[in-house]
């Protein structure tokens, strides 16, 4: 980096830190940088783009905008690729029998001249910024692609099948500094794109790898060659997992605890024989992540005034419904802090601690040694604790120590698996929890969703026909923008960035406790509710597309059509009701 008493120090520090660093790349030169300060006076506006169109004006060498070209995959095929990752550059396609060659660095020409002397080609070097070509180089080579070509070239790794060969040599291979470093790569990028799970796939000819980010699964590339390194890859992610490597015929599960850049990452893998080898898929859980307060779930002012309200009852059951990875356990952990003093104790049991909160009592459920939930509560309940956190009602047993829980003055946080939040009055009494109990316990039921959010760089209005359709047929405001997915490159292509959560908030009110001791059906318990002005799932997630968050396209795949419609349907009633309110007369007003 330049100082100010360097040739460039006169000009803005913005300037000269730039410029500094391309530099010391070997991106550019003094005197060019002199140059280039002489003809662009706008610091503010410097960026290393700007200044490689620059240099590729004044050299007379071409400049390739990357994201509007396709690399020729039979090009790439001819240079060993752990060579174009350490010098960072990428073969484009051939132009007059020569081969361009991305780079960003016009001064360093030891890579360009190492690659013609091992392949003899003619090569031609064009500019490109260096994040742009980091980017492709992973998209087109494949995650790992260094470590993997260097694999290749040791003859003396042997990899062993998974139906012979012995378990020594296959130790050997998984503990190679090659596949070690292969493995961790593959971590390393799926906690940086965000992704919540890792799957490692076999099938007869390749091995699979996709990331699941904001709820949807993407496939990563990988060196076609990496089918060769299976077993010793899948052998790395069981020694790391504690596992037996030896064992490929049954099913196995562990845990591998990781930490990049100070933040502690705990990975939940599991292990499933499959037809062409072992299945691996780990779960990503972040320990460090920072819980938000309650206005920052995304709320409505409605459900969050319930959920403030029911934070200081001082006993009942609070339930939060909704698929494996809505979130729920987010919403109750961000609950919880609310009312994390100390004046109150409060325990968790969960399976497994998915956040560490300081101030609260957690306890890991451990089936080998006998901690089941049913167990490790009735534990708790000699604890004298004010609140307890249920990781999930999965049983009769635990339902019922809930229950009973809730009744001798305990305020208990949990979830259960149930479609929307009248299902779960049902789901408990299907559990075996007597009626009487349930409508006596029971405070409030939550039940919640994962939307995608449009990406904010490249969203735009939505004009197309089957929009209007939607928002004639779906009752959404007319004043209101609705918004397409359209994908850049900030957000991968995918056109959302980032999920958040639509809510269903239901309160026990005495009419849907009545409901419950006469057994009514759920839809019997959802108009009830809906009379008392809960919003449902689909109608909150229509006012996130009023609001030009999310988009039509991802409520409906998380609600259905038939709700959506439901929904307008009884607004329309609604309306028509309170439109044919009878006058007062005169006299009376």
């Amino acid at each position: 980096m330049l100082t100010e008493s360097s040739p460039l120090g006169s000009a803005s520090s913005a300037v000269p830190e730039l410029l500094g660093r391309m530099i010391a790349a070997r991106q550019l030169t003094t005197t060019d940088a002199r140059a280039f300060l002489a003809q662009h006076r706008a610091a503010e506006a410097l960026t290393e783009e700007r200044v490689l169109r620059w240099l590729a004006r004044e050299y007379g060498v071409g400049y390739a905008a990357l994201d509007e070209l396709e690399p020729d995959k039979q090009v790439l095929s001819l240079f060993p690729a752990r060579l174009l990752l350490r010098d960072e550059l990428l073969p484009l396609r051939r132009v007059d029998n020569q081969i361009e060659i991305a780079t960003s660095r016009l001064f360093a020409t030891q890579g360009l001249d190492g690659l013609k002397a091992l392949t003899g080609l003619r090569l031609r070097p064009v500019l490109a910024p260096t994040e742009v070509i980091q980017r492709e180089m992973k998209k087109r080579l494949g995650v790992g692609a260094d470590t993997i070509d260097t694999l290749d070239d040791e003859a003396g790794l042997l990899v062993v099948d998974e139906d012979g060969g012995t378990d020594n040599n296959l130790d050997e291979a998984a503990e190679d500094a090659s596949i070690i470093r292969f493995v961790n790569q593959v971590l390393k990028d799926a906690i940086e794109l965000r992704a919540s799970d890792v799957h490692l796939e076999p099938f007869e000819d390749e091995l699979r790898i996709r990331y699941r980010i904001d709820g949807i699964l993407q496939e990563v590339p990988v060196p076609a060659q990496i089918k060769r390194f299976q077993p010793a890859i899948v052998a790395r992610v069981k020694i790391l997992s504690h596992l037996n490597i030896a064992e490929k015929r049954l099913p196995q599960d562990g845990r591998i605890k990781v930490r990049i850049e100070d933040a502690e990452v705990d990975i939940r893998v599991s292990i499933i024989p499959m037809l062409h080898g072992e299945a691996v898929v780990m779960r990503l859980l972040r320990q460090n992540s920072k819980l938000r307060g309650t206005r920052d779930l995304g709320m409505g002012e409605r459900e969050l005034t319930c959920l403030e309200r029911v934070l200081q009852l001082p006993h009942g059951i609070v339930l939060v419904t909704g698929p494996t990875g809505s979130g729920k356990t987010s919403t109750l952990y961000t609950a919880l802090n609310e009312i994390n003093d100390a004046e109150r104790k409060i325990i968790t049991i969960e399976d497994p601690v998915e956040y560490q909160l300081k101030g609260v009592n957690q306890i890991q459920v451990s089936e080998k040694s006998g901690l089941t939930f049913a167990r490790g509560l009735r534990s708790i309940l000699r604890h004298d604790p004010d609140v307890v956190l249920i990781g999930e009602i999965r049983d009769q047993e635990t339902a019922q120590i809930a229950v009973q829980a809730s009744l001798t003055g305990h305020l208990v946080f949990s979830t259960l698996h149930t479609n929307d939040a009248a299902g779960a009055l049902t789901r408990l009494v299907d559990m075996g929890v007597e009626p009487y109990l349930v409508a006596s316990s029971l405070e409030a039921v939550l039940a919640q969703r994962l939307v995608r959010l449009l990406c904010s760089h490249c969203r735009k209005v939505d004009t197309t026909p089957e929009s209007h359709v939607y928002r004639t047929k779906l009752g959404i405001s007319p004043k209101a923008e609705v918004y397409r997915a359209v994908g850049c490159r900030e957000c991968r292509n995918t056109g959302y960035h980032g999920r958040r959560a639509i809510f269903e908030w239901m309160d026990s009110s005495s009419e849907i406790r009545s409901l419950i001791l006469k057994n009514s059906s759920t839809d019997a318990i959802r108009d009830s509710a809906r009379r008392a002005g809960m919003k449902t799932l689909s109608e909150d997630g229509r006012r996130l597309v009023e609001e030009g968050i999310t988009t039509i396209e991802e409520v409906l795949s998380v609600t259905t059509v038939h709700e959506l419609e439901a929904d307008k349907v009884a607004a329309e009633s609604r309306a028509a009701a309170a439109n044919a309110q009878p006058a007062l007369p005169r006299s009376l007003i």
